[in-house]
């Protein structure tokens, strides 16, 4: 016997006891002779029968087979609340992995970083003539902080990565972040290189800061944009003809060579 019991949008909400329900009950013959033998065979029917059409288990298979085309509203809600569970456990597995795998990489990004060292560096290239004076500078000046160098420059790799990135995806906070990373890049490479090279070594990290800009500040344009409104406040003129109305003469002006028409 199906259970009938019906939730407000007139699907039949299934129960296991409609399982157990279908079971048919075992000869009292096969009792007498063998009890297990007839339990087994009592289950099997029970089985077999839940398989036949209207079965608990052929409907629940149909449920499954009709889903995809049914949709999300009009699937059975047993499969919904099976999908919404599963749903569930997964975003937690999820959230559980990544929030371990964030904290790991944070920990690692603010403890195991380079060093920052002032004075010579044996690097060689472009960019080492930008980045050791900006290394030489933190060094230097963060001395008093509560934090160590390592971590001041790697916040500061870190924001400006963000700013470039922000800025590509046309955000005016991450473009005005890039702008000022920027100017103190700069700055900084201007204060710490080396006095004989303090000049080409400020305008490579000019020509590279702008260079990168045409990603962080892409569609950005210095022309003011001027909105052109116009307004027309003239008179409204209704197509509107007044004519008044018609008045009959006296009766001493009237003319004589008009005369009412006579039926004859």
């Amino acid at each position: 016997m199906q259970s009938d019991d019906k939730p407000d949008n007139g699907q039949t909400n299934p129960s296991f006891f409609d399982l157990l329900n279908q079971t048919p009950p075992a000869p009292d013959t096969d009792l007498d002779k063998d009890p297990g033998t007839a339990r087994f065979a009592e289950l099997r029917a029970g089985w077999n029968a839940s398989w036949e059409q209207g079965g608990f288990l052929h409907q629940r298979w149909e449920d499954l087979r009709q889903a995809p085309r049914a949709g999300w509203h009009s699937m059975a809600n047993w499969v919904k609340a099976t999908i919404g569970l599963a749903a569930v456990c997964a975003v937690i597995i999820l959230l559980d992995g990544a929030a371990e795998a964030l904290a790991d990489a944070l920990h690692r990004l603010l403890t195991a970083v380079p060093h920052v060292q002032v004075g010579a560096d044996t690097s060689t290239g472009v960019f080492a003539v930008i980045d050791q004076p900006i290394r030489s500078y933190i060094a230097a000046h963060s001395a008093s902080l509560a934090i160590s160098a390592s971590t001041v420059y790697t916040l500061w790799q870190i924001i400006g990565l963000f700013a470039l990135v922000g800025g590509f995806a046309r955000s005016s906070g991450a473009r005005l972040t890039w702008t000022a990373w920027g100017a103190a890049t700069i700055a900084m490479v201007y204060s710490s290189a080396p006095a004989d090279g303090r000049t080409i070594a400020t305008a490579l990290a000019v020509l590279a800061w702008t260079t990168a800009s045409t990603l962080a500040l892409r569609g950005t344009t210095l022309r003011p944009h001027v909105f052109t409104h116009i307004h027309n406040a003239g008179h409204h003129i209704a197509p509107q003809i007044h004519l008044p109305a018609p008045t009959a003469p006296p009766a001493d002006e009237a003319p004589d060579n008009v005369h009412p028409l006579q039926k004859r």
